[in-house]
């Protein structure tokens, strides 16, 4: 944790595979392409957290529930511990709230293609949308999908969220570093491995 300037609150930098949360005056940023974030908060006992995540496999049909696929498995894993890590700071699951963002296209190839898998942005949507109607958490906010990557800024202040849209040099720097963290993490293998881009 680094403090900010100016005496604000201090900034949590996420990358893929991480997730913080506080219930002291903190900032949470990151920035995504692919991958989601997931904002969760407790405005009732104050605290929050953000997690930032890639599923491990695009594979699954586009009928299947991505909470029924292997890929799937993984999501729940992460948002479980984000969940699980609010809880010990006092959270209470009935009252969180949830805020969703990244997702994005940002390489311009071809989603959803006629073999019937979608891109890996648009499974990390489903998924997270699934999961959170699921577990009966309030998405009341989101800015998914779309061609661009974005660095965002989550504040557990007053559980506001600052969008920007990155430019295109800055956000494949952001996929490439989303697919080393997939191949090192996830699947092992080669970063250019075709059915996951």
């Amino acid at each position: 944790m680094t403090p900010s300037p100016g005496g604000a609150e201090a900034r949590i930098t996420l990358h893929p595979g991480d997730y913080e949360v506080s219930a002291q005056p903190v900032s949470f940023t990151t920035l995504l392409g692919s991958c989601v974030a997931v904002c969760l908060y407790d405005p009732v006992r104050g605290v929050a957290g953000m997690n930032h995540f890639l599923l491990t496999d695009r594979r699954y049909a586009l009928q299947q529930p991505v909470l029924d696929s292997e890929a799937g498995r993984y999501g729940i894993h992460a948002m479980e511990l984000l969940i699980n890590a609010l809880l010990k700071l006092g959270a209470q699951r009935r009252s969180l709230k949830a805020k969703a963002f990244g997702g994005g296209n940002v390489l311009g190839s071809s989603c959803d293609d006629p073999s019937g898998f979608p891109c890996v942005g648009t499974a990390n949507i489903r998924f997270v949308r699934e999961f959170l109607e699921k577990d009966g958490i309030p998405l009341v906010a989101a800015d998914l999908g779309g061609s661009f990557g974005r660095q965002i800024a989550f504040t557990n202040l007053d559980y506001s969220v600052l969008v920007r849209k990155i430019s295109p040099l800055k956000a494949r720097e952001v996929v490439q570093e989303e697919r080393i963290y997939w191949r090192d993490h996830l699947q092992g293998g080669d970063v250019n491995r075709p059915d996951y881009w």
